[in-house]
């Protein structure tokens, strides 16, 4: 058992975040040393919760240092907790924040994902706003943005954000690290309303299932009742090759993404900005999740200041088939959400499908027919999806049946 641990983070550059020292003492009970610029208005509640989580968590009698960087409540619940696990590894309560209700929200399979903004895990500065961003889903990442040091710390941040950030409309996604690690992570955001796990470095069809099986066990040992869905991420030559595999193994499934820093690294090149090197993967993503009925979802574009490149990578992967992209930074996301609206031409196709395909359940009819043109259901469902979006956007008013002949 130790007898000092520290957490979290300190230093002029550090915001919304603190640092936490904690020294296990024989006597004394709990002292608290607080440096902070809000000590005068906020001390004695920071204070006050410090006490109240120690002697919940079964520490009696401890000296706290406390470097505070603006931290809200929520963050310094999370990095007192990682300081006592790191103390004393037999805690095994928990020191929830309160469930806002502003976190309770659910998501639908069908919802549009057309960008996704990845969030560092342990970087409280980021989360505290993202909402405003209005990006389609919001990424609390256990994996690739967090050091492997720190991954027992960003768990407790995650699973406070979870209960605490207001992230407005926004689809609650986390990507969680891979076996073994990441099984431990699902305990920390599968009973705080996780709507989306994404599952890293994707290669077997097995490697769902376990994240599925335990997810289904922890839902029933915390009473959750709603969906938990999952997005893998094909980040190798081996899970590109098993893609449809993957893409089938789980019915929670609901998109299919794919890596490409490590998928190009696995097969022996480098990413290039105009994607040559992952065209044939790219599609192999997108015909195994159109198969199996799922979203595919493209990957980042790594470069945020390059919007013209950007904007090209977004028109590409639709054309590819993909239904949105991956972003890591704000600024990213209204030329993702521009890319993937669809345009008038679209629009105009989609109003005739949709049309043909409403007369055709008013005739009692079996098939859809544009024309001498038969209408396949999958076609018809994105046509549909077309009108959604349109919709949704402003584009095309819902009342645009009306003087149609």
């Amino acid at each position: 058992m130790n007898s000092l641990a520290q957490a979290g983070r300190r230093g002029e550059a550090v915001r919304s975040d603190c640092w936490v020292q904690l020294e296990r003492t024989t006597s004394g009970g709990i002292t608290v040393e607080l440096h902070s610029k809000v000590d005068s208005m906020y001390g004695h509640s920071i204070k006050t919760l410090v006490n109240e989580e120690l002697r919940y968590l079964g520490i009696e009698s401890a000296k706290v240092i406390i470097e505070d960087a603006g931290a809200l409540p929520f963050v310094l619940m999370a990095r007192l907790e990682a300081a006592c696990r790191r103390l004393d590894k037999t805690i095994e309560k928990e020191f929830l924040p309160d469930f806002r209700e502003c976190c309770r929200y659910a998501t639908e399979r069908e919802r549009f994902r057309r960008s996704r903004l990845y969030l560092p895990g342990n970087e409280p500065k980021f989360m505290i706003n993202a909402g405003i961003h209005k990006p389609d889903g919001i990424i609390l990442d256990l994996e690739d943005s967090v050091s492997p040091s720190e991954k027992d710390a960003a768990a407790f941040l995650v699973r406070n954000a979870l209960r605490q950030v207001d992230f407005g409309d926004s689809e609650r996604m986390v990507r969680i690290n891979q076996s073994p690690r990441g099984l431990d992570d699902l305990k920390f955001i599968v009973p705080h309303n996780v709507h989306v796990i994404l599952i890293p470095k994707c290669e077997r069809d097995e490697q769902v299932k376990e994240i599925a099986d335990e997810v289904s066990r922890l839902k029933q040992a915390y009473g959750v009742t709603r969906d938990i869905y999952f997005m893998p991420i094909l980040e190798s030559a081996k899970g590109i090759m098993n893609a449809y595999s993957i893409a089938t193994s789980d019915n929670n499934i609901i998109a299919l993404t794919i890596g490409l820093e490590d998928y190009t690294a696995d097969i022996g090149t480098q990413r290039t900005s105009e994607g040559r090197e992952s065209i044939w993967a790219r599609s192999m993503v997108v015909n195994a999740a159109r198969a199996a009925g799922l979203q595919p979802i493209d990957t980042v574009f790594s470069d945020v200041l390059d919007m013209q490149g950007l904007k090209n990578s977004v028109l590409e992967a639709k054309s590819l088939g993909f239904d949105g992209k991956g972003c890591i930074h704000p600024r990213q996301i209204r030329v993702i959400h521009e890319g993937f609206a669809p345009n008038e031409d679209e629009i105009a196709k989609a109003k005739q499908i949709a049309l043909a395909f409403e007369q055709a359940e008013k005739d009692g009819l079996g098939v859809v027919a544009l024309g001498s043109k038969m209408i396949d259901p999958p076609v018809v469902k994105r046509a549909l999806r077309t009108i959604r979006l349109a919709v949704s956007l402003g584009i095309l008013a819902e009342n645009w049946r009306e003087g149609v002949v």
